[in-house]
């Protein structure tokens, strides 16, 4: 005699349900890697243009998938793992390539360097794409362990983001003056090591994550964002140059305040006595 069947679990979608995951953020974040993959098949084809476009593209993604995370309090592990991961391919990897297939490769049939050596000369190209490559990397993973103990104001080492357009920012520029990378070698490799090292460092560059998008802004504020937007419209057939300049500056502005706070910090020399009286 045959043993009943048990009963049958009725149907239920929880059953197979999921951890969700927000799509609006990550959306941001994905086309911002799409951007980066974007850079690196651009430069392979030697179209250095716009595998710049494309840094600065996936620059702009990436600024927008934080704060809309944010504003529509959709914040996720998740899409914190996949922002470093799109970050890593977006400014760590292609700018690195973008500036050795533009410039740094040459060193491999340059003449040898005295001082170096054949070995090393025809290697500096590749060593400095992988300095900044692994600084990125190492800046990423400081900024994933810090995030929760560091003033939000500023960043700790210059941001990968901006140290990528530093570099998208020279191709495109000399690009548009018909510079060719072989002919700027030697700055496209100290701008490398230079943004690189930086990544790393503990000099503190300004964030705006203070600025708070929903408080009421002075009139006159609102003027000069309108002005912005006219020297931008004026400005459109130098906006390479534009580009790499506020990048530069930024990159600059950190050991501008590096400074300042260390001279503040001098302490100062006593006065010297007074002669005595008669």
């Amino acid at each position: 005699m045959s043993q009943p069947s048990p009963p049958r679990r009725p149907f239920s979608k929880h059953r197979f349900r999921r951890p969700g995951i927000y799509w609006l953020p990550n959306l941001f974040t994905l086309a911002a890697l799409f951007f980066g993959f974007y850079a690196i098949v651009q430069a392979m084809n030697e179209r250095f243009e716009f595998a710049a476009m494309g840094i600065f593209a996936a620059m702009v993604l990436d600024g927008l998938d934080g704060r809309i995370a944010r504003l529509t309090r959709t914040q996720s592990d998740f899409g914190a793992e996949l922002d470093s991961l799109s970050d890593m391919v977006a400014f760590g990897v292609a700018p690195a390539l973008v500036v050795y297939t533009w410039a740094l490769r040459d060193f491999a049939f340059a003449q040898t360097v005295p001082v170096l050596g054949p070995w090393l000369s025809h290697r500096l190209g590749w060593i400095a794409a992988f300095i900044y490559c692994a600084c990125a990397a190492l800046r990423l993973a400081r900024f994933n362990t810090n995030i929760d103990v560091v003033d939000k104001r500023f960043f700790q080492g210059l941001p990968s983001p901006a140290a990528a357009c530093v570099l998208a920012g020279l191709v495109w520029a000399l690009n548009e003056w018909q510079i060719k990378g072989v002919d700027v070698k030697w700055l496209a490799w100290g701008l490398t090591v230079f943004t690189g090292l930086t990544m790393v460092s503990n000099i503190k560059f300004y964030s705006g994550k203070d600025i708070n998008l929903r408080r009421s802004i002075p009139f006159s504020v609102l003027v000069g964002i309108a002005m912005v937007f006219v020297f931008l419209f004026v400005s459109a057939n130098t906006l390479p140059e534009m580009l790499f300049t506020v990048f530069v500056l930024y990159l600059l502005s950190g050991y501008a305040m590096w400074a300042w706070e260390y001279l503040k910090k001098r302490p100062t020399p006593p006065a010297p006595p007074a002669p005595p009286a008669g």
